[in-house]
C-alpha cells in the first residue's frame, strides 16, 4: 500500500480507530479481538525483535497443560535487528510443530476442517523470514474467522520516532483519532501520553476477559493460541472471541482499577 492511498483512506474516516502491534506467531484470542474492533490494524515490523517473545512462539493445549511451540530464528551477531529482518534458522521446524498440533487436536471437532489449510501456510522454505510466516498465518486466521479489518505495515509508512512518539506519528499518517492499545503497554503510554494528545489522538485500552469454550482436555486453560479455539469450536470462533470483549478503558479508568487492585 502506498502512503498516499493510506492518507486518502484515512480522510474518509475522521474518527478512524487503529491498533498497532508486532506480528505474533499463532496469536491468542485477545490479539484478534483487538484487530476486530478497529478500522485499521498496523503491523509494527520496524521495531527491534525480542528474543523468546510472542513474536516467535505461542502455546497449544495438551492433556497436561500448555505446550510452547517456538520458531527457531537467527539472532547471533544480529543484536538489535528489526522484526522485518529476522530469518528462520531451521526451515524444517514446521514438521515438529505440525506433529505436535496433530497429536493434540486430531480428535477435536473441527480438526479436519482446518489442519490442511494450516499445514500449507506453516510449511516454509529456506530463506523465509519470521515476519512473512507470521503475517501469512495471521491473514489466513483473519479470513477463517471472518475479520475484515484492513492491515497496514509500519514499514510502508516510514514512521519516525520511538515508543509513543512512533505510535503517534503512525496515527497522524493514517489520520486516526483513536488509538486502542493492549493493556500491557499502559505503563509507558501513561508516561508519554502527551505524544498522542498533542496530535489530537485519544488513547483507550483494550479490556478483554478471556471466554471459556470447549477444549479437548480438562481442565480449561486460557491464553492458548487461537488454534485451540478454532479446532474445538470452528465456525463459532469469532462469536466466542467477541464474548470476551468489554467496554474500552480510558487511561483514568485503568489508573483507578490499578489503584484498587
Amino acid at each position: 500500500m502506498e502512503n498516499n492511498h493510506c492518507e486518502s483512506h484515512a480522510k474518509s474516516k475522521i474518527f478512524m480507530k487503529i491498533a498497532i502491534s508486532q506480528p505474533t506467531y499463532l496469536p491468542w484470542l485477545g490479539y484478534f479481538d483487538l484487530i476486530d474492533q478497529v478500522d485499521t490494524f498496523v503491523i509494527l515490523d520496524t521495531v527491534q525483535f525480542e528474543k523468546q517473545s510472542w513474536q516467535q512462539r505461542n502455546r497449544i493445549k495438551t492433556p497436561v497443560g500448555l505446550q510452547w511451540l517456538t520458531v527457531p530464528v537467527i539472532f547471533r551477531g544480529r543484536l538489535g535487528q528489526a522484526i522485518r529482518d529476522v530469518e528462520i534458522r531451521d526451515p524444517e521446524f514446521w514438521r515438529v510443530h505440525l506433529r505436535a498440533i496433530e497429536l493434540n487436536y486430531r480428535r477435536s471437532g473441527y480438526f479436519k476442517d482446518y489442519f490442511g489449510q494450516l499445514s500449507s501456510r506453516l510449511t516454509v522454505g529456506s530463506g523465509t523470514s519470521l515476519m512473512d510466516l507470521n503475517v501469512r498465518l495471521i491473514e489466513w486466521l483473519l479470513g477463517v474467522l471472518g475479520i475484515q479489518t484492513q492491515l497496514v505495515f509500519a514499514s510502508q509508512l516510514n514512521p519516525r520516532g520511538k515508543r509513543t512518539e512512533l505510535l503517534a506519528n503512525i496515527c497522524t499518517t493514517l489520520g486516526a483519532r483513536q488509538y486502542i492499545s493492549p493493556l500491557g503497554a499502559a505503563e509507558y503510554l501513561f508516561a508519554e501520553k502527551e505524544e498522542l494528545l498533542t496530535k489530537n489522538v485519544d488513547l483507550f485500552f483494550q479490556h478483554y476477559e478471556h471466554p471459556r469454550y470447549t477444549q479437548s482436555f480438562p481442565p480449561f486453560y486460557a491464553q492458548a493460541s487461537v488454534l485451540d479455539l478454532l479446532f474445538n469450536e470452528g465456525p463459532r470462533s469469532l462469536e466466542i472471541i467477541r464474548m470476551g470483549r468489554r467496554e474500552l478503558w480510558s487511561p483514568a479508568e485503568v489508573v483507578s482499577r490499578q489503584s484498587t487492585a
